[in-house]
């Protein structure tokens, strides 16, 4: 008698399987093609959720999708390695029902991320090489350094004016700048008590600190630059008026590859430089800039466009004509566009800026 197994087999059988992350735990659910399989917890292991597709449902194709996130990449290049065609993907992006939003919780979280997935509604956001990755870890801990050192030097500020210390007027332009000169006046500052002049102190070496670190920061940037790899791109980048080192190793980090967007719409709503719309029937509003934006780089490209306008005679001019007829902060967001058109030029078609070219 001819032996039948019982094993399963899903060859051919499409395994999907939504994942809510967290540090501890994930929660998971899994569908096969029409059905709702389960919906449980486990270990944040792509190792372990590879066993248990592989063991349950043998032969399959396995799909997952996750909320992008604190995990970052990581989770994805592991469950890539493990044979599970993976996707991460903007939650704004996951259709969520009324119900779904006042009643979140992980279990319908994981169960709306793999109905979606099973449907098709997901896109995937772009997944970057793990050295770019890096190198863009790399900048936003340099924009971190910026804004503590900030945060810190307007804390001795706060102090000296609720201490009634007013800072001597040679040296007032100075602290603006926080010169040597002002530091050492800090440095000599005297309050009633020794431990009111300890806490100057205390942030003032918090300042010194911090600003080597920038430094040091500043210094491998500068070493990254010269690499073969990247010193072309940066040569031409810097060329364009409002583009320094900086802003130019923060476009390579965050966009890696100018040829992911099909068109320059494509680019400024990925940079969040579209306004927001509200279309009824005949009834069109436009609003102001939209919120979604990698926050990296609008702040970077519209402070760009305010230095590119004092040195550029066609963006100049620009700006002068948009400032007839709106406001100037709305006339800036053109000429960003516009900066963000001569960058997108510049890296596709490999070669350098020309000045006063409208």
């Amino acid at each position: 008698m001819k032996n039948i197994s019982k094993d399963p087999d899903f060859y051919g059988k499409n395994i999907y399987t939504g994942i809510d992350t967290h540090l501890k735990n994930w929660r998971v659910t899994v569908m096969i093609e029409d059905s709702y399989y389960k919906t449980f917890s486990m270990n944040p292991k792509a190792k372990e959720l590879s066993y248990y597709l592989k063991k349950n449902f043998p032969n399959g194709n396995y799909f997952s999708a996750y909320e992008a996130g604190f995990c970052g990449y990581s989770v994805h290049r592991s469950l890539i390695g493990e044979g599970i065609q993976n996707i991460i993907v903007n939650p704004a992006d996951i259709p969520t029902t009324d119900k779904e939003k006042k009643q979140k919780e992980d279990s319908r979280d994981s169960r709306k991320i793999a109905r979606s997935l099973r449907n098709g509604e997901l896109e995937g956001i772009y997944i970057p090489s793990q050295k770019t990755e890096e190198l863009r870890s790399l900048m936003r801990y340099r924009k971190t350094l910026v804004r503590d050192i900030g945060r810190n030097k307007n804390r001795i500020k706060s102090f000296l004016y609720r201490h009634g210390i007013e800072v001597p007027c040679e040296l007032d332009t100075a602290s603006k700048y926080w010169s040597s000169n002002f530091t050492r006046w800090l440095r000599d500052v005297r309050l009633s008590t020794d431990f009111g002049h300890t806490i100057i102190l205390n942030i003032l070496d918090t300042v010194t600190l911090l600003r080597l670190k920038l430094l040091e920061v500043q210094k491998e940037l500068r070493r990254i630059a010269k690499q073969e790899e990247y010193s072309q791109q940066v040569k031409w980048l810097t060329g364009i008026p409002g583009i320094g080192l900086i802003s130019a190793m923060t476009l390579l980090s965050e966009l890696e590859s100018i040829f992911r967007f099909k068109n320059l719409d494509k680019l400024c709503s990925y940079i969040g430089l579209v306004p927001t719309t509200n279309s009824s029937s005949e009834n069109e509003r436009v609003g102001s800039i939209t919120p979604r934006s990698n926050q990296y780089l609008r702040g970077m490209i519209i402070e760009s466009a305010w230095i590119s306008i004092r040195s550029d005679p066609a963006l100049a001019l620009a700006y002068s004509n948009l400032c007839k007829r709106m406001k100037p902060n709305k006339a800036i967001i053109r000429i960003a566009k516009k900066l963000l058109n001569r960058i997108r030029y510049v890296l596709k078609n490999q070669t350098e800026y020309e000045y006063a070219i409208v």
